[in-house]
C-alpha cells in the first residue's frame, strides 16, 4: 500500500523519499488555547494554560513560512474560542500556506464557520462520537444540544471544504460503533477517523460488516478497520519497526512557549524539544539524531499506526539509497 492510499494527505511517497534536514515544513499544529466549552470524558486537557498571544502565533507562523510551510492546523482546546482566529487564517493566506486546517468540536455558530471558510480555512476535522443525540451529549460531558450543533456544522462545512470526522470509542459508545459510522456516512464527510481506546479494539471488529460501499469510500476508515482485522494495535512501535522519527524533521507541534516532537507526544505530556524560537529547526534536528523512539515509553506505547508506517517507509527508502551508493 502506498502512503497516499492511507488517506492522510500530508503523508506521501514523495515526502518519504525526500525528507531531510532542509526540506519544507510539511505540517505544523498550533494549540491556540486550553479553553473548551465541552467536557469530553476521554479528554486529558492541556499541559500549557491560557491563550497564545496573537503576535506570538504570527511570529511562529513567520518562522515556519521561512521554511516553506505547506499545511497548518489550529487546535486546542477549542480553537473557535480564540478571538483572533480569522486574523491568523488571513496571515496564512497572505504567506501562501496551501492548506489551513481547523480541529473543532463543531459547536460554534454556523456564522463563524462560514466566515472561517471565506477567510481561507479549507480543512475541518470535527469530533462526533455517536450517531444519536443522547449518547452524543453524554460523550461531550452532558452538554445539551452539543451533538446537534456538531451535526449541523458537519453538514454545512462538508459542502465547502475537505472535512473529516473523528470518532472516539470507549465504554459509553462502542456498542453503537456501526450505527455511528453509518450515520456519519450520511453527513457528506470526506473521511472518518476512528480512535478506539485500546481495550475496545476487539469490540470494534464488527465494523468489518460495514458494506464495501462505505468502507471503500473512506481511505482512513478502511485503513483502520483493516488494521483491526489484522489484530494490529492503533498505537505502538514494535522492535521490528523503524526507531527513528523522521516526521520530527518537517512536522511540528506547538503549545505555549514550547515545541514538541509531535501532537501525540504533546498530548501524552512528554517533554518538549525546546522553546519555540528562530532556532526551532536546529533543535529538532538534534532531537532527531539523538532520539530512539523504541527506548522512549511515550513513543513506543503511543505512536500512531500511520506514523509508524510512514517512518518505516522512510527507513526503507533511506536504506535503498545507501545500497545504491554502495
Amino acid at each position: 500500500m502506498k502512503l497516499e492510499d492511507i488517506g492522510f494527505y500530508t503523508l506521501s511517497e514523495n515526502r518519504a523519499k525526500s525528507v531531510n534536514t532542509t526540506t519544507p515544513i510539511m505540517r505544523a499544529e498550533i494549540l491556540l488555547t486550553d479553553r473548551c466549552n465541552l467536557k469530553c470524558p476521554y479528554c486529558r486537557g492541556m499541559k500549557n494554560r491560557g491563550d497564545l498571544s496573537l503576535p506570538y502565533v504570527q511570529d511562529i507562523l513567520s518562522s515556519f513560512c521561512k521554511y516553506g510551510l505547506v499545511n497548518v492546523r489550529f487546535s486546542g482546546g477549542e480553537p473557535t474560542l480564540y478571538p483572533q482566529l480569522k486574523e491568523l487564517v488571513s496571515s496564512c493566506i497572505n504567506s501562501g500556506v496551501k492548506r489551513i486546517a481547523l480541529s473543532t468540536n463543531g459547536t460554534a455558530s454556523l456564522k463563524l464557520y462560514k466566515d472561517l471558510i471565506k477567510s481561507g480555512v479549507n480543512d475541518f476535522s470535527i469530533s462526533l462520537d455517536s450517531g444519536c443525540c443522547a449518547t452524543g451529549d453524554k460523550m461531550t460531558g452532558g452538554i445539551k444540544e452539543s451533538w446537534s450543533k456538531s451535526v449541523e456544522a458537519i453538514r454545512y462545512v462538508s459542502k465547502y471544504s475537505y472535512t473529516t470526522c473523528g470518532v472516539v470509542f470507549n465504554e459509553l459508545n462502542y456498542v453503537e460503533a456501526e450505527n455511528t459510522i453509518r450515520f456519519i456516512d450520511s453527513l457528506g464527510v470526506k473521511d472518518i477517523r476512528i480512535i478506539p481506546s485500546a481495550q475496545y479494539n476487539k469490540a470494534l471488529k464488527n465494523l468489518a460488516s460495514l458494506p464495501l460501499s462505505i468502507k471503500c469510500k473512506y481511505p482512513i476508515l478502511n485503513y483502520r478497520i483493516n488494521n483491526l482485522l489484522k489484530n494490529r494495535r492503533f498505537r505502538g512501535i514494535k522492535k521490528s519497526d523503524c526507531h527513528k522519527c523522521w516526521l520530527a524533521l518537517d512536522d511540528v507541534a506547538v503549545s505555549g512557549k514550547y515545541q514538541y516532537p509531535c501532537i501525540i507526544y504533546l498530548r501524552e505530556y512528554g517533554s518538549p524539544v525546546g522553546v519555540m524560537d528562530k532556532n526551532f529547526r536546529q533543535r529538532r534536528i538534534e532531537w532527531f539524531k539523538q532520539h530512539n523512539t523504541y527506548e522512549d515509553n511515550i513513543c513506543r506505547n503511543n505512536c500512531l499506526d500511520v506514523c509508524v508506517d510512514y517512518n518505516n517507509r522512510v527507513n526503507h527508502y533511506k536504506k535503498g539509497a545507501t545500497h545504491d551508493q554502495n
